[in-house]
């Protein structure tokens, strides 16, 4: 791997403003960011609905428009800021950012541009970057481990629930019968799951006093049911924890533009690129 030359002049000042947030004008960057995205989706709201659209239609062309220019630019300096633009085009936000910013102008091109207000909504997901809520994608990244683990326990769990629906959606309408809203046996089947898993749409309902009596045992039975997966999970999830690093979520590679990295680190957890010091380690190394 070839060393990357270090940013210098108004990339590397960019660089600590827009992904930086331990400076005022990293901070200031991320609270204007974060008013524009909440104003955008703002407007994509009230475009949705039929009479602020016809009575402020323009106001809200004009304004999609400015939120597009500002957030193309905000695309573009994030993209020269880096040595390596590409990490930062075909990563998650990197995506994020670009469907939620060409919609606009693919209103040029196509005709029904209405569809693609969903992209535009995508911007909300930024909120998590701007915030540095980039430590929760790690929590959920923990969860996602967690049942990776308990797959196998939970795919047993899941056949067993399975059966047992089969065996009293049977029994239920054997009891009940057609005359009673138990159609059939499937019919009886997706009564008794919908039961057991508290849901109770209240389509068909038991009327015999055994038909009641045996609903009421699986409305007993879900609620210990619905504490048998999350204990698996929970169990899984407390035994990563133990393995938790502390991690600096706040800390960007001016490389690859790769967050969270160990409070530690002295280079990038992706590329290897020496990060940049704190300017609270740099005032201690100075004292």
């Amino acid at each position: 791997m070839k060393n990357e030359k270090p940013l210098k002049g108004w990339k590397a000042k960019i660089h600590e403003i827009i992904y930086g947030t331990h400076t005022p004008a990293g901070k200031l960057f991320d609270i204007l960011l974060l008013v524009l995205i909440m104003y955008s989706i703002l407007i994509v709201m009230l475009e949705s609905v039929p009479r602020f659209d016809t009575d402020y239609h323009e106001f809200f062309n004009i304004s999609e428009w400015v939120v597009t220019i500002l957030f193309s630019i905000e695309y573009i300096l994030r993209i020269i800021c880096i040595n390596r633009p590409k990490k930062y085009i075909f990563s998650f936000f990197g995506i994020i950012d670009f469907l939620s910013t060409v919609p606009k102008y693919l209103s040029f091109f196509f005709m029904g541009s209405q569809y693609f207000t969903a992209f535009r909504a995508l911007r909300l997901l930024r909120v998590f970057r701007i915030l540095k809520l980039v430590r929760f994608v790690g929590e959920s990244n923990k969860l996602a481990n967690a049942l990776k683990a308990s797959r196998t326990k939970i795919s047993v769990f899941v056949f067993f629930v399975l059966i047992v629906s089969v065996l009293l959606g049977t029994l239920m309408y054997l009891i009940e019968g057609p005359q009673h809203g138990f159609n059939s046996i499937p019919h009886s089947v997706y009564w008794t799951i919908v039961t057991l898993t508290t849901v109770g749409y209240g389509d068909i309902s038991p009327q015999t006093p055994l038909g009641q009596f045996l609903a009421t045992l699986i409305m007993i039975i879900g609620y210990g049911i619905i504490a048998v997966p999350t204990g698996i999970v929970s169990a899984e999830y407390a035994s990563n924890m133990k393995q938790n690093k502390s991690m600096d979520e706040g800390r960007s590679c001016p490389n690859c533009s790769a967050e969270v990295h160990r409070s530690d680190a002295d280079y990038c957890r992706k590329c290897g690129y020496k990060l940049e010091e704190d300017e609270d380690d740099n005032t201690e190394k100075k004292a």
